[in-house]
């Protein structure tokens, strides 16, 4: 086993002062061409691996993290996610890690461009930002890459703007394979529901708007026979207006006995049809937040597709942690699995972490 190399012996090969190599070791300023370059080749002759973890506590310096993410209420993926940046705060505390969230509204381009400048002017480190629209997350992306902030994409990857790293599912996929799993329960129906919370015209996340198009690829590959029918909520809708269009919805299309969801807000349609004891009607959705749980297990939720919302938010935070604080390599794309929970198999899911 190799000894442990010292500066020392570094200083002695390349023939200069150990403050040199210390300099050059943290690429500090005030080192000639000729001493940096003697000081690089003794490094690579003596297979050197500087230990990133120690130098990176030795600077003794503040890092802050910015994530850039959408308001929202409880029982919201959301919650998971912050849920992981809080745990890998926690874990990286002696690197004297901060991270602060800054919440726009998912409706409202101005709050986005208006919270991103409160992000720029906390002069970050790094920053994760979900992406809004893919006009307003390009010029996000182009303002960051001007101020030399490092960025990282979650939940929502938008093509062709180079984020440093993305976390979340391949959406189109996910849409692809929820049409197929909910069409193994519908295979008989002529009439499908497609819940959607909207405002002003749009819905909360560009990964919904993925996920849709996946879904509505696969149905019209496959199913194109069926129609697909839209019950528009407003964005953030009360017990009594879900209620309202939900009423309507049946009366006007009583046949319908399967819908699908691309948020996380199934149970709002679930608890509609636990409270009307509508058995003959059941949900595809997302996430494992704890009102779909128990739509699930009460049956008005046939299945929920997770993507692992806590290890996107820690994940994320972690990724810029390695790539700013350690210097090191990171992976530019990490694909959430497309998990498939029924009541059969929901207790036995767990973070996997």
């Amino acid at each position: 086993m190799k000894s442990k190399i010292r500066i020392k012996d570094i200083a002695e090969r390349a023939g200069v002062s150990v403050g040199t190599v210390d300099r050059v070791l943290h690429n500090r300023p005030n080192v000639s061409p000729t001493a940096r370059e003697r000081v690089e080749i003794a490094l690579k002759e003596m297979e050197y691996k500087p230990n990133a973890y120690a130098s990176a506590l030795a600077l003794n310096r503040e890092y802050l993290f910015v994530i850039l993410l959408p308001k929202h209420e409880k029982e919201t993926y959301w919650e998971e996610v912050e849920k992981g940046v809080e745990q890998v705060s926690i874990d990286r505390s002696d690197f004297k890690i901060r991270v602060e969230r800054i919440s726009y509204d998912r409706f409202d381009a101005s709050s986005f461009r208006k919270q991103l400048n409160t992000c720029l002017e906390r002069q970050p480190d790094g920053v994760t930002i979900v992406p809004f629209d893919k006009n307003e997350t390009t010029r996000a992306a182009e303002t960051l890459r001007k101020a030399q902030i490092p960025f990282v994409f979650l939940d929502s990857y938008i093509p062709g703007l180079q984020p440093l790293s993305f976390f979340g599912q391949d959406s189109f996929s996910s849409g692809f394979f929820a049409a197929r799993m909910l069409m193994l329960f519908a295979r008989e129906e002529k009439e499908i529901m497609l819940m959607k919370m909207m405002k002003n015209g749009r819905v909360s996340t560009q990964q919904q708007v993925n996920r849709e198009s996946g879904f509505r690829h696969f149905m019209q590959e496959q199913h194109a026979d069926i129609k697909i029918l839209e019950a528009i909520l407003p964005g953030n809708p009360s017990e009594e207006e879900a209620a309202d269009v939900f009423d309507q919805f049946f009366k006007v299309h009583p046949n319908v006995h399967h819908c699908i969801t691309f948020n996380s807000k199934a149970h709002v349609l679930g608890t509609y049809l636990l409270k009307r004891n509508r058995r003959n009607i059941k949900i595809a959705g997302y996430d494992v937040v704890g009102k779909n749980v128990d739509c699930l297990k009460g049956g008005s939720i046939s299945f929920l597709i997770a993507q692992h919302a806590f290890q996107q938010g820690y994940y994320c935070i972690e990724t810029l942690f390695k790539a700013i604080v350690l210097k090191q390599p990171v992976s530019p794309m990490n694909l959430m699995p497309i998990e498939f929970l029924t009541r059969e198999n929901i207790d036995f899911y767990h973070r996997a972490f």
